[in-house]
């Protein structure tokens, strides 16, 4: 067992999330802009890409959960979608192309797990585990 472990709980909660999300992206893809007051997407078949994403995060996540030591490296993978999500955002947002209240949807994606995304990812890195296989 390693220090490693109590973090399994979060990669299997963010496991349940992606694969909901992703689904729900995929199948419904104007549910969550009508959820937010927003006029659909002109082109939902993005918006199902960007599910298909998201659900395939899922898969990584819940190898973590299985084996942090040995699938740990696919932490460093969602910090790296969870930060460039709200950074791509904001420029969005930020020069009118998104609307603002899109924004939270960066906050239950992304923005929620990177502290214990981050902790995970530098205590895997301090226990040298990064580049072992």
């Amino acid at each position: 067992m390693t220090n490693l472990d109590r973090f399994r709980p979060w990669f299997w909660a963010a496991t349940a999330y992606n694969a909901v999300w992703g689904a729900i992206a995929g199948l419904f893809p104007n549910a969550m802009f009508a959820w937010l007051g927003l006029p659909p997407p002109h082109e939902p078949w993005l918006f199902q890409c960007i599910g298909m994403i998201v659900g395939v995060y899922a898969l990584g996540y819940a190898l973590v959960a299985l084996d942090p030591v040995r699938y740990g490296v696919f932490a460093w993978l969602g910090i790296i979608g969870k930060a460039l999500g709200p950074i791509g955002f904001l420029l969005g947002a930020l020069q009118g192309q998104i609307p603002w209240r899109f924004g939270w949807i960066n906050v239950t994606n992304d923005l929620i797990w990177l502290p214990a995304f981050c902790l995970f990812a530098y205590r895997h890195y301090k226990a040298g585990y990064l580049l072992k296989v």
